[in-house]
């Protein structure tokens, strides 16, 4: 497998368990690996023959928008299902850093999911990745 790493990438989302916590959106840093074959994108040099690390970062800092977590392990199982999910990486690891323990540097969860075994894109979702949109962002 091939890696595509996206490092502290800064986001602000509504994360903690008091609700006092969760009421002001929170600086993030969220580190992101994705996984997957890119023989093909090289081979082509073509785009539409990978994963998009624009278009993901992009998605990662929207996806925080009305919404909110107590735990940063739940936030990051949602953020490496939903690459895995809308981007079509074979392996997407997440790891969520928070800021929120003084004598710490910070405390961080890391996330990793997989295709799950037969797992296979849809063509649909192959069409809107192939025009630039988020695969799978269309589904309720």
């Amino acid at each position: 497998m091939d890696l595509i790493t996206i490092r502290e990438l800064e986001v602000h989302y509504h994360v903690g368990v008091p609700d006092a916590e969760r009421a002001k959106a929170q600086r993030l840093l969220i580190d992101v690996e994705i996984e997957s074959d890119f023989s093909a994108a090289a081979a082509s040099d073509d785009l539409t023959r990978t994963v998009d690390y624009y278009a993901v970062s992009r998605r990662v800092l929207r996806f925080g928008e009305g919404r909110s977590w107590k735990l940063i392990e739940t936030l990051s199982v949602d953020l490496a299902e939903m690459v895995v999910r809308e981007f079509g990486a074979a392996r997407v690891t997440v790891e969520v850093k928070k800021f929120i323990i003084p004598e710490a540097r910070h405390v961080s969860v890391r996330a990793t999911r997989a295709v799950k075994a037969g797992g296979k894109e849809e063509a649909s979702d192959r069409l809107v990745r192939a025009i630039g949109g988020v695969p799978g962002a269309y589904r309720k």
